[in-house]
Formats: structure tokens, C-alpha cells, sequence
């Protein structure tokens, strides 16, 4: 299986910087596998959904476009590494919301309950620039499918449809926004304890620092421009007690 013919018709230089599904972690991603991982970390509580509520609200959220085709908005690793095949892709801006490093890891992924890690969410904000995809009729449950566990494999994100602005017209997209209510966000953290937390954070998945660089990375190669980016990684960058560089592994979430 491959993209559409045309999926990059609008922006043909995207081809070639855009995973391969079948090359991507996230395309058969193993839950359990994930649940070993939570419990070897020492924690006790696993909040991930079961497949049978994760599928239930799917479904429900998605009703309404059942037999349809489905546009789906990105702004972090899903732009560059979606794990679906899609029909069509395009730049996007979504209005009110940004980028907002407000995901707060003290699970051992990239970071722990001594020193927490902190990963971007969407929140609250003027506007965010990233990718939509566009998931064919024929394809769209399956596609779906694959996105929900990736993003809504526990309490941290709500899916919302929001208008997406792109340059052929505005469309209607799911967005996995931040959910204020999940132990995992925290939309109040001060700069300063954001700051702290992507400048120490650290886990099995690397450092949280790492984390924002794969994302700077991401969005350049992508020619996405997010300013504010730059400028927090200067921060972490001038933060002293900031956790030793480690390897540079390949740009994953």
C-alpha cells in the first residue's frame, strides 16, 4: 500500500518527508507492551483506557462522519511521522490554540515523579500552524483507528473538531487538544517550572530537552515556523542545572 498518487499535489515538497506507515513505530503500536514498560518504571496505576472505552469514544466522536473522509490536524510528530495512509495533505492553521508544553511526564518516559519531564500539547493560544491530512471514505475507520490509540491511549487529550485554514479552503478537523481535567496536563505551570521540567526531565525514552529539539527539527524540515520554539530552547539551553546532552537518536514523539 502506498499514498495516494496526488496526496502531494499541494505541496510537492513534502513527498519524501513524511514517514512511511509501514516504516513507523505508532502504525502497530502494542499496547501492552507500553503497560510493561509503565509497570517495569515502578508505577502502580495504569491509567491507559481499556480497547473497549478507547473504541467506544472514538466511535461516539466520530459518528457524525461515519462513511465519510476525515481530516485530521497535527502539529507535533504526527505531521512527520502520521502512521496512516492518507488521500490528500495540506499546511494548516488552526485558530485558538498553540503549542503549549503543558504534558507533564513523571511516568519514566521523559521524565519521573523526582525530576518531572515535560512533551507539547495543543492548549489554549492565538494559533498554531502545522499539517491536516485527509483520510479517504474507504479508509477512514481503519486510519482512525490507528490515530486514537496513538493519541487517546489515556487521560490527556480531548477530540474536538475545529476549522483548519489552509490555503484551498478551510476544513473541518479532529484535534487532540489538552484536556485541563487529566492528571498528565498542567496548563498552569509557571515558564519557570516549564523551563525547569525540559531542562531536567529524563527517562527511558530520552531527556525532555531531546524531546523539544526533535520537535524544532520537525517543524523546520517541515518548514513550519513556531518562534516560540526557539526561544524556550534557549532557556533550557541556559538553565544550570540542565541534564547532560545524551546520543542523538532518530526523531520519534
Amino acid at each position: 500500500m502506498s499514498f495516494a498518487p496526488d496526496a502531494f499535489r499541494h505541496h510537492p515538497g513534502l513527498a519524501g518527508k513524511i514517514r512511511d506507515p509501514e516504516q513507523s513505530f505508532f502504525r502497530d503500536l502494542d499496547l501492552a507492551a507500553i503497560d510493561a514498560i509503565w509497570a517495569e518504571a515502578g508505577n502502580q496505576d495504569n491509567p491507559r483506557y481499556s480497547d473497549e472505552v478507547r473504541e467506544a469514544m472514538r466511535h461516539e466522536a466520530l459518528a457524525p462522519w461515519q462513511g465519510k473522509e476525515l481530516w485530521v490536524f497535527a502539529y507535533g510528530s504526527l505531521m512527520w511521522d502520521p502512521a496512516v495512509y492518507f488521500a490528500e495533505v495540506r499546511r494548516a492553521r488552526l485558530q485558538g490554540y498553540q503549542r503549549s508544553f503543558c504534558l507533564v511526564d513523571r511516568s519514566g518516559g521523559r521524565g519521573t515523579e523526582g525530576a518531572p519531564g515535560l512533551m507539547a500539547a495543543l492548549d489554549n493560544g492565538p494559533h498554531c500552524d502545522g499539517l491536516v491530512f485527509r483520510l479517504s471514505a474507504e479508509n477512514a475507520d481503519r486510519e482512525s483507528e490507528i490515530i486514537w490509540r496513538r493519541e487517546m491511549m489515556a487521560p490527556c487529550y480531548k477530540a474536538v473538531f475545529a476549522p483548519a485554514e489552509t490555503a484551498h479552503g478551510t476544513v473541518e478537523a479532529l484535534c487532540f487538544v489538552a484536556d485541563p481535567e487529566a492528571d498528565m496536563i498542567d496548563t498552569q505551570l509557571s515558564h519557570e517550572d516549564r523551563v525547569r521540567f525540559l531542562a531536567t526531565g529524563t527517562g527511558r525514552l530520552g531527556t525532555s530537552r531531546e524531546y523539544l529539539e526533535n520537535v524544532i527539527e520537525g517543524c523546520r524540515e517541515l518548514r513550519i515556523e513556531d518562534p516560540r520554539l526557539d526561544a524556550l530552547l534557549a532557556e533550557v539551553d541556559a538553565w544550570p542545572a540542565r541534564t547532560p546532552a545524551v546520543p542523538h537518536r532518530t526523531r520519534a514523539s
